[in-house]
């Protein structure tokens, strides 16, 4: 159950999802050899917005975990660690423009929008290799990933995955969606 405000979590689901997250980090130490759980934890903390972002995350099924620390801003890198695109993510367009150029079997929403209701951002390409450099993600599923413009522009929209221990990037009409894709984002705390 919110409180007040929609983006705002209760006190409890604020203490289950910093201990998701706590148990999370410690599982996946090569994630952020660097990172003292101490203070990430008061980042998070103080940061109850970012805090319903995580947990929006947590429950569509991207098992967020810290992945850097931006000595530059002071800010705590997240991404979505699950072994497989998130499952609540999963058969949607690329972007509102793709969804509504669907004439039929239209997907109940697109990557884009979603990432934004929830306060995050697709993974860059870049981001996405590497992520793949801390483990083995999408080996059975694949992930939209931010789409340069000119790309997007021309119809297009690109996703990642992991197949024979290697990363692709392939590419796809935006108003394309599979059962098996979904997308991947990063949050900044």
């Amino acid at each position: 159950m919110t409180m007040g405000n929609k983006n705002e979590l209760s006190t409890e689901q604020r203490e289950e999802l910093i201990r998701a997250l706590k148990g999370r980090f410690e599982r996946n130490m090569n994630r952020h050899k660097d990172i003292e759980w101490a203070k990430l934890q008061a980042a998070l903390e103080a940061n109850s917005e970012k805090m319903w972002s995580l947990n929006e995350m947590e429950r569509t099924g991207g098992e967020p975990d810290v992945v850097g620390h931006d000595s530059r801003t002071g800010q705590y890198v997240f991404y979505d660690c699950s072994a497989e695109s998130p499952k609540g993510r999963r058969s949607i367009c690329y972007d509102r423009e793709g969804l509504e150029s669907r004439r039929e079997h239209k997907p109940e929403n697109n990557a884009i929008d979603m990432a934004a209701a929830m306060g995050i951002e697709l993974l860059t390409e870049e981001q996405y290799c590497d992520l793949q450099k801390l483990g083995s993600f999408d080996t059975k599923t694949s992930s939209w990933v931010k789409t340069p413009v000119e790309v997007r522009k021309l119809g297009g929209a690109l996703y990642c995955d992991r197949r024979y221990n290697r990363v692709f990037v392939y590419h796809n009409g935006a108003e394309s969606y599979y059962g098996a894709r979904g997308f991947r984002d990063s949050l900044k705390v």
